[in-house]
């Protein structure tokens, strides 16, 4: 019981996010140097860590194959596209995956940190929840896009 009570404490207040996650989300939103960031948590050092960088010229097909099957992960994605009136814009996707398939401990310690982490990476546009592939399709991004 006293664990349980411990986790909760913990969990209240999310995952630490490192200084090495803000530093690359702002070269991502600023200088552009990544398409995509995958962040994982490290329940050990209690902190939010990056997983992966994306290079600019990775699809979303390849950010897609970093996001595993069957565990939780951040990840923010730099989404290009033209307007209706031919202007090329790009927005910035939270994208918070947590599979049905997840342990429950592991969906409830990144549902726990998400606010937390999201604070800390001033400049997310979109935010997205997927618990299935199919949430987080490509079509799915365009749509949310259009519907700005």
């Amino acid at each position: 019981m006293l664990c349980v009570c411990v986790v909760q404490a913990n969990s209240a207040s999310g995952m630490n996010v490192s200084d090495e996650c803000k530093i690359k989300f702002l070269e991502l939103k600023a200088k552009r140097t990544y398409r995509f960031i995958v962040f994982k948590i490290d329940e050990k050092a209690q902190q939010v860590q990056i997983e992966k960088l994306g290079n600019p010229e990775e699809t979303y097909d390849d950010f897609t194959s970093c996001i595993p099957d069957d565990e939780c992960r951040y990840a923010v994605y730099d989404f290009d596209f033209t307007t209706e009136d031919n202007c090329q814009k790009s927005k910035i996707f939270f994208i918070a995956w947590s599979p049905d398939t997840s342990r429950v401990r592991s969906k409830m310690l990144y549902a726990s940190s998400k606010d937390r982490f999201k604070r800390e990476m001033e400049g997310i546009q979109v935010e997205l929840q997927a618990t299935d592939p199919s949430e987080m399709s490509l079509d799915v991004i365009q749509g949310r896009v259009n519907n700005l």
